[in-house]
């Protein structure tokens, strides 16, 4: 991306798509975030690798639940489009994107806008009902069959204000048994001091960044029948074979898992 910016959008204030785009290595973004990010990795330099690790969790778990049968995707908080985007990894699956960040509409109406199996939506995850009730969403996707709800590193921009276990259960209670809902979240156990840095610098960005530990995320999962390994580091969710596993132990930076819906 060159530094100048699409009409509307403000380049002034950090962005965290774009801040997320920087860590993956991407060019879609502007000087505010590059400086807010670096600011990030001053305090978290490991931010890198879990943006990284992230995107290969999301390719993971997308290929898992395609394997169950699910041939239909919500990816809320789906960001500037990047590799292995999920109507990538499971080819023919009916996708619809959701954010409500003008600079992904407009990348990824760009971008994807073609794709007859692919639907771009303005949604606030914050206001899940809005989302499901979306005529472009419902024209897309059957809500009387199977669904992969995908929650990738948007939960930790959620304040406890928003009720983000009440988000939680407004999905699920909202798809047929057999869906899935996957979610990453950022977890402060491993580095409890760092966040309150990181947390000043999101407070001045177009999200903030909540703190929360592993174990209020996994709480995040009630009502899940949550699939092994269970709600882990995100490397050690079923990794490729030969792939190494960097960290273990609930204290991570990132923690992830895939539950299925079981009950009506």
């Amino acid at each position: 991306m060159t530094d100048q910016a699409p009409k509307g959008i403000n380049t002034q204030i950090p962005n965290v798509a774009r801040m997320y785009d920087y860590y993956l290595g991407g060019k879609d973004n502007f000087p505010a975030d590059r400086e807010a990010a670096e600011r990030v990795l001053t305090v978290v330099p490991e931010i890198r690798h879990s943006a990284r690790s992230n995107r290969a969790f999301l390719r993971r778990t997308v290929d898992f639940v395609a394997r169950t049968g699910v041939d239909q995707f919500l990816d809320l908080g789906a960001g500037l489009p990047t590799q292995n985007n999920v109507h990538q990894v499971a080819p023919g699956a009916k996708v619809v994107y959701v954010d409500n960040d003008p600079t992904v509409l407009v990348h990824g109406r760009a971008i994807l806008g073609k794709n007859e199996n692919v639907t771009i939506v303005e949604g606030d995850v914050r206001r899940p009902r809005e989302i499901l009730e979306h005529p472009d969403v419902r024209a897309a996707l059957d809500f009387d069959r199977p669904v992969g709800i995908l929650l990738l590193a948007i939960m930790h921009f959620v304040p406890d204000d928003d009720d983000p276990a009440g988000i939680l259960a407004t999905f699920r209670e909202a798809v047929v048994p057999g869906s899935h809902v996957v979610m990453s979240h950022v977890a402060i156990d491993a580095r409890p001091a760092a966040a309150d840095g990181v947390t000043r610098v999101y407070d001045r960005a177009s999200s903030p960044f909540v703190a929360r530990t592993g174990a209020e995320i996994i709480r995040l999962f009630d009502g899940l029948d949550v699939v092994e390994p269970g709600i882990v580091n995100l490397p050690e969710w079923r990794p490729d074979p030969g792939a190494p596993v960097p960290y273990k132990g609930i204290g991570s930076y990132f923690l992830g898992g895939v539950g299925t819906v079981t009950g009506g």
